[in-house]
């Protein structure tokens, strides 16, 4: 999403800078030096890493290369609680530098240690949110976490994310590797295999009924969620019809998205969620939950909306498999909703909400990012 943002900034000629750790992932090498890189017409400074805790790098540098980089008009730090946006809010602050403050679905504690998070929310990283010029949200349903936890309604800026363009690709690779024939349902999930995922309503829905497989692509977040998910399968007696088949590249995602009958994005909580805006590029029928931000666009001709609850994911899954005239025309209006929401309709928005921050802090409205 940023690498898209990013690039659309640099085509519409803004000047984009991202500074980030040199974390290649949760479990990747450290470095003790920092790199800079050009990509796509933005200059990437990869800050030095010498400590980190699971995705979260630890950059004592980051002040030193701000203030080596030409000084910014505005700044966009996206995530909460990590150490590298922490620590440019408050660079920001001290020279007066307006910024826009995307918590990208961290800010209300969620899931584990939930009260550690609240202590730290209202001290240590109190000023991230409080100094920002403007606060962005990527749905209503991000937009209403920001107002339940204090932040005043006319700071939020509303922005959803963009989808890709959309595209069709050939069909047959996920059902040849798993040998799962063209005219048996395939359910599919993409993305982290999490607790709050909804992945154990999928298994429970898809074992209720007959013959239907489900594909689960990505990685584990190393909780115990995929020995969850398999024991829940040999204990429904489904084993062989639920695939944790682990990260792949994605190129061989937007492959999978082309088998799918349904592509399931069922999770308790998604300020978005990206794989459904994925999966409407390709055309599939959409199988969403009310708590995924991205149903405010899909809903209610682009994607089949569902609370969260097993019995309503098994009776969604029910009707899309009973009607493949309703799974087509979801897939035709998914896809309408793909061609309306480009990224550049997203980059020119953004830009909007740039200037708006600018003039809250007195600034011109020529923007260089």
């Amino acid at each position: 999403m940023m690498s898209e943002l990013a690039t659309g900034l640099v085509e519409s000629g803004s000047v984009v800078d991202v500074v980030t750790t040199s974390l290649t992932s949760a479990q990747g090498p450290r470095s003790l030096q920092t790199r800079t890189q050009a990509h796509d017409g933005s200059t990437i400074v990869y800050a030095a890493t010498p400590f980190s805790y699971r995705w979260m790098g630890v950059t004592p540098t980051v002040p030193l290369w701000l203030e080596r980089r030409p000084r910014p008009d505005v700044v966009h730090i996206f995530g909460f609680r990590d150490p590298v946006g922490t620590m440019v809010a408050a660079w920001c602050n001290a020279r007066g530098i307006p910024y826009v403050f995307e918590a990208l679905g961290m800010f209300r504690p969620k899931l584990r240690k939930v009260g550690l998070k609240r202590a730290l929310d209202a001290s240590v990283f109190r000023h991230v949110p409080a100094g920002a010029a403007q606060v962005m949200a990527c749905s209503r349903i991000e937009g209403a976490e920001y107002v339940a936890a204090g932040i005043a309604p006319h700071r939020i800026a509303l922005r959803p994310n963009g989808f890709p363009p959309t595209t069709s690709m050939q069909p047959g690779a996920l059902r040849s590797q798993l040998g799962i024939p063209t005219d048996v349902p395939l359910v599919l999930s993409v993305g982290r295999i999490a607790r709050g995922k909804g992945l154990d309503l999928l298994v429970r829905a898809v074992a209720a009924r007959q013959g239907c497989h489900l594909a689960i692509i990505g990685p584990d977040d190393g909780h115990g969620m995929s020995a969850e998910l398999r024991r829940l399968s040999s204990d429904l007696d489904v084993g062989t019809r639920v695939h944790l088949l682990g990260s792949r590249e994605h190129k061989d995602v937007l492959k999978a998205y082309a088998d799918a009958d349904v592509v399931a994005l069922v999770s308790a909580h998604e300020n978005f969620g990206m794989v459904a805006a994925e999966a409407a590029a390709a055309g599939k029928a959409i199988l969403l939950t009310d708590r995924c931000g991205v149903a405010e666009l899909l809903g209610p001709d682009g994607a089949l909306i569902t609370p969260y609850d097993v019995d309503a994911v098994t009776r969604g899954l029910d009707d899309l498999f009973a009607d493949p005239m309703l799974r087509a025309r979801l897939g035709q209006r998914a896809t309408e909703v793909a061609d309306a929401w480009s990224w550049q309709r997203v980059v020119c928005l953004q830009r909007s909400i740039y200037r708006e921050a600018l003039q809250s802090n007195g600034g011109t409205t020529d923007i260089v990012d």
